[in-house]
């Protein structure tokens, strides 16, 4: 999803709007998630974030810090924001069991 999102209406009050945009980031994430993966076993979903002002001011962020990311493009006082978020399929890191042999 590489969109730009209105952050005023004048309808409706500002934050709301604001809320109405970090919805619609949830629901791509969500609709994503439901996807088939190659293999379940050993793939996640996971997702490459940018979000600025424009597509060319965008910042990379990771995922968990993608709704505060847009907190604070929304209070610098900018109309808009865009926000870019990729999905991809990643493996899982393996892990390694360690048992301990005490003689």
């Amino acid at each position: 999803m590489k969109k730009i999102f209105k952050l005023t209406d004048p309808k409706k009050h500002e934050d709301r709007v604001l809320e109405a945009v970090k919805n619609d980031i949830r629901k791509y994430v969500k609709r994503e998630k439901k996807k088939d993966l190659p293999d379940k076993a050993t793939m996640y979903w996971d997702f490459d974030c940018k979000v600025g002002e424009s597509a060319e001011d965008a910042k990379v962020v990771t995922f968990e810090e993608l709704i505060k990311a847009v907190d604070a493009v929304k209070s610098t006082g900018v109309t808009e924001v865009y926000v870019e978020v990729i999905a991809k399929s990643v493996e899982k890191p393996l892990k390694v069991n360690e048992s301990k042999e005490e003689d």
